[in-house]
């Protein structure tokens, strides 16, 4: 026979005695975790330090414009560029060398130009039609260096002086650079019509010479594998999509804002028809996908007939007009199969979790209460955005200012092949007066990237890496503020005997002095912690995009571990610092034993907890998924032009996709915004709870603070599991 041995009730701490005084938040408490609220101001001051510092030798200029041969902008106001925005190169085919990757620099002359050239041309040809037509030597010299007014002079010269280039391509602009204008034909690549063409040096070269040296142009400016092609035909959606935007952005404002107000309406009904409310949401969330399954399955057979519709999706590859997917059976097969998972899943947690849901509905109403009589809570979130708005500007123009730091490195550029000073770092100011024209001859001075080599310089990568850590830590206090501060308001109504005569004044208020005041040192302890361990998960992410293309395996599985481990470690480290700012809100103690205290009182309370669990986070979500489904059919019948009333103001769009998921995405996150509010208050009311059950019996002497519905329905929920033991 097994034997059974209890957990000592001891083992998770000794359960809160009954303290006559005690009424709810403490309001004489000291400062605590000193220490790291200290070193937590000197990290803001020298992150302030380092703004200045790269605001000082940073220059978003080098990010917007392109450079040219002698460091200058192109279109830059104020300067004899101003009218030429776009950079041509001379020679694009001299970037197809492997060791442009190396020395990130393209060995040829690259000027600013006001447009790309619109044809094929040679100098040759140039010079040889210039007896004849005038005209050509003015349409070339537009791509010769300023100044440059000799049409007669010998090719090999001009060649050696970098004067003109030898060659011009058909382009267009890309990336403020010319770039060849490639266009695929029946699975040809050609430029012009052409898949050969003259590089003006006697040889004849192929498009795919250009697409090879487009692209190391592109590895080097944008730091991607990706082709040129890919990137120009992702340049001409994103220009659609740039359009779109511009044609919509009221009307998704105005999505926006109407999921506010629904927000709000909802949450103001669930203070008055909680249990209603709740089941309504949940069989509304039912029946919607009940009837898209019954939608997809419509669609699929109408189109099963078709022979046009069993064309797979992996066939026709991806499309930018999301409508040629829904001219397939398969696309709704796949809709109707999916929706019918989360439709099973649904139905199967309400069954096995149908007491749990009613309890997690108990509580909600509870929260909905608390939210009725501190309505400022609903709009603390506004302050908690404003503050992550800031965290995050600042960090992205920290960033900027940063890659930006360096000065401008020039090297020596011959087109000699065999020039000893080739690649040699050189000053165009005292250039002219060494002797490496005259060993090299045609050798050039020219712009090759930005850098430096003082101390400053080589460590803009770690203090990039600090950017990013301190950034993390900013956003991580930020969002432990509002829990805190969330907490402590919501404990005082919890904590009040006579609700709502009992209720302080201000509690809100009151609750964010004593976090600012008091805790700040706790609230950075907690969010440091967090933040080091999603530093660490983002350099894994970056380890793993450069490690996508290895064929490694030990090492891809072990990077996947790490990621998987830390991804656990995050979400761990988020639910204990989440009920630790709870406590700290309550007593006022540092933030080790306010987590210490939370977990073994969640511990000590283990059934109520697998009562809670994530039960009140499922309808939460569910609630949120109404909101933002809703008005996402909204969009869905605005965007197509299917509300006759208000068809003729649908703005013309190329993608009526991209303000739908636009208003969809959002409206989630401001429903998100609004509903965070209520998880904080449920987990709030849920700790008082369990701490209420430790203190009080339900006595005259010592009374419950919480409702008598919920206290039923707790209590009720807890005695089929009330003995446990561990055989």
């Amino acid at each position: 026979m097994a034997r059974k041995t209890e957990i000592p009730s001891s083992y998770y701490g000794e359960p809160q005695k009954f303290d006559p005084t005690f009424r709810g938040p403490i309001h004489n408490r000291s400062c605590t975790d000193v220490l790291c609220c200290v070193i937590f101001i000197i990290v803001i001051l020298g992150y302030i330090a380092l703004g200045t510092v790269a605001w000082i030798h940073g220059d978003p200029r080098k990010v917007v414009y392109p450079t040219d041969s002698n460091g200058q902008f192109c279109g830059q106001q104020g300067t004899p560029h101003a009218n030429k925005a776009i950079l041509f190169y001379f020679n694009i085919l001299h970037c197809a060398n492997p060791a442009v990757l190396i020395n990130l620099q393209c060995p040829t002359t690259q000027l600013c130009v006001s447009k790309c050239p619109d044809r094929f041309a040679t100098y040759t040809d140039m010079q040889y039609n210039y007896r004849f037509n005038k005209s050509y030597w003015e349409y070339y010299r537009q791509f010769c260096k300023p100044g440059f007014d000799n049409p007669w002079k010998s090719v090999a010269q001009v060649l050696r002086d970098e004067d003109c280039p030898s060659m011009l391509v058909p382009s267009r602009p890309f990336l403020q650079r010319c770039f060849p204008d490639f266009i695929t034909r029946n699975g040809t690549l050609t430029v012009a019509n052409k898949t050969n063409f003259q590089d003006g040096l006697g040889k004849t070269r192929s498009v795919t010479d250009l697409r090879d040296a487009a692209n190391r142009v592109t590895a080097i400016q944008q730091g991607t594998e990706s082709g040129i092609t890919a990137l120009l035909d992702a340049k001409e959606v994103g220009i659609k999509i740039f359009e779109d935007y511009a044609s919509s952005w009221y009307w998704i404002l105005i999505g926006l804002v109407i999921t506010m107000v629904v927000s709000l309406l909802f949450i103001l009904l669930l203070r008055f028809t909680a249990g209603v409310l709740l089941w309504l949401v949940i069989f509304g969330v039912i029946a919607a996908v009940g009837y898209g399954i019954w939608h997809c399955y419509w669609e699929y057979s109408v189109l099963q007939g078709k022979p046009d519709a069993d064309v797979t999706i992996s066939d026709i590859g991806f499309q930018t007009d999301f409508r040629v997917y829904l001219q397939l059976s398969q696309t709704w097969l796949i809709f109707m199969i999916s929706l019918a998972v989360i439709e099973a899943v649904i139905v199967l947690m309400l069954i096995f979790l149908r007491r749990r849901v009613r309890i997690a509905i108990a509580l909600l109403k509870e929260g909905s209460k608390a939210i009725g009589y501190i309505m400022s809570t609903l709009f603390y979130p506004i302050i908690t955005f404003f503050l992550l708005a800031v965290c995050i500007a600042y960090w992205a123009v920290t960033a900027v200012f940063l890659a930006s730091s360096g000065d401008a490195v020039y090297k020596v550029m011959s087109t000699q092949p065999k020039c000893q000073y080739a690649n040699l770092t050189c000053d165009p100011e005292t250039f002219n007066k060494t002797n490496v024209t005259k060993v090299c001859p045609g050798a050039q001075c020219t712009f090759a990237f930005y850098g430096g080599e003082s101390v400053y310089h080589r460590y803009i990568f770690i203090l990039q890496l600090c950017n990013l850590l301190i950034f993390l830590w900013l956003v991580n206090f930020t969002i432990a503020l509002g829990q805190c501060t969330l907490a402590g308001a919501f404990a005082s109504y919890y904590w009040a005997l006579k609700k709502p005569a009992d209720i302080p004044a201000c509690p809100l208020f009151a609750s964010f002095g004593r976090a600012i005041r008091y805790h700040t040192g706790s609230l950075a302890f907690g969010a440091l912690i967090l933040s080091i361990v999603q530093f660490f998960r983002i350099i894994l992410e970056y380890l793993d995009r450069k490690l996508k293309g290895a064929h490694n395996a030990f090492a891809r599985f072990l990077l996947c571990c790490l990621k998987c481990c830390f991804w656990c470690l995050e979400h761990f480290i988020k639910f204990m610092n989440r009920n630790a700012y709870i406590m700290i809100a309550i007593y006022g103690k540092n933030f080790c034993t306010s987590a210490r205290d939370a977990f073994f009182l969640l511990m000590r309370n283990v059934v109520r907890v697998a009562v809670l669990d994530k039960v009140t986070d499922f309808l939460l979500f569910l609630g949120k998924l109404l909101i933002s489904g809703s008005v996402g059919v909204l969009a869905f019948f605005f965007f197509t032009r299917k509300i006759p009333v208000i068809q003729e103001e649908v703005p013309s769009l190329n993608y009526y996709w991209v303000p739908l998921l636009t208003v969809i995405f959002g409206s989630y996150l401001v429903a998100h915004g609004f509903f965070n509010v209520y998880a904080m208050c449920v987990d709030t009311l849920f700790l008082c709870f369990c701490e209420d059950l430790e203190r009080n019996d339900g006595s005259a002497g010592k009374p419950y603070f919480m409702s008598p519905g919920l206290h039923k329905i707790l209590r009720k929920a807890e005695q089929p599991s009330k003995q446990y033991s561990v055989s």
